[in-house]
């Protein structure tokens, strides 16, 4: 009776180990939870210690990895907006698919990285604060915008473009071909001394 309570109780372990996503790496257990979206993702914004890989696939997917839930990370979509932020000091990484990326906007310490093209009609790539992206882009159109101390290593094809950086911010094209500039601007943010209006310099 021993023997086999003890056989069935080595069998659910094993079966409850194999059927959890994780990986060991060194002395390092790694998970990933894969998370369901409700709609179509059209922009994804992300705050924090975040490292984000986004690709063009068929499907709308959002893969998390590191322990998600313990380290108090959000990801939320809400109405085709997909939102993460993570202030933990390990950074959260977030693996995203879509199928018609409009928007992309990263603020804080994120990085965002494509895997593979990128591929958009219109695409708008914001980035914020230390915020840096390494994009390969292939689009008809994309508005790319530096703000404070941000990097961006843009390579791939776009026929219109428009590029506004702050003089703070790096910017690295060498690689990115573009048919027509529609727009390229060097711009500083500063208050003005009797208002709270903000004036371009």
């Amino acid at each position: 009776m021993k023997t086999l309570i003890l056989t069935i109780a080595i069998l659910f372990a094993t079966l409850l180990g194999i059927s959890q996503a994780t990986y060991a790496t060194g002395n390092n257990t790694e998970e990933s939870t894969t998370l369901t979206v409700e709609s179509n993702i059209n922009e994804i914004e992300i705050h924090g210690n975040v490292e984000l890989y986004v690709s063009d696939g068929p499907a709308d997917q959002v893969k998390v990895y590191n322990k998600y839930y313990s380290n108090n990370a959000l990801v939320q979509d809400d109405k085709g907006v997909l939102r993460i932020s993570s202030y933990n000091t390990q950074k959260l990484k977030v693996w995203v698919t879509v199928s018609q990326l409009q928007k992309l906007s990263a603020y804080d310490n994120a990085e965002v990285k494509s895997f593979g093209k990128l591929s958009a009609i219109d695409l708008d790539v914001n980035l914020y604060n230390n915020a840096s992206a390494k994009l390969n882009i292939e689009a008809y159109a994309a508005s790319i915008t530096l703000n404070d101390n941000a990097k961006a290593d843009l390579t791939g094809n776009v026929s219109e473009c428009s590029l506004q950086y702050d003089p703070t911010s790096h910017l690295n094209t060498s690689n990115f071909n573009i048919m027509r500039l529609t727009n390229s601007q060097k711009f500083h943010i500063a208050k003005s001394d009797n208002s709270n209006e903000l004036s371009i310099i």
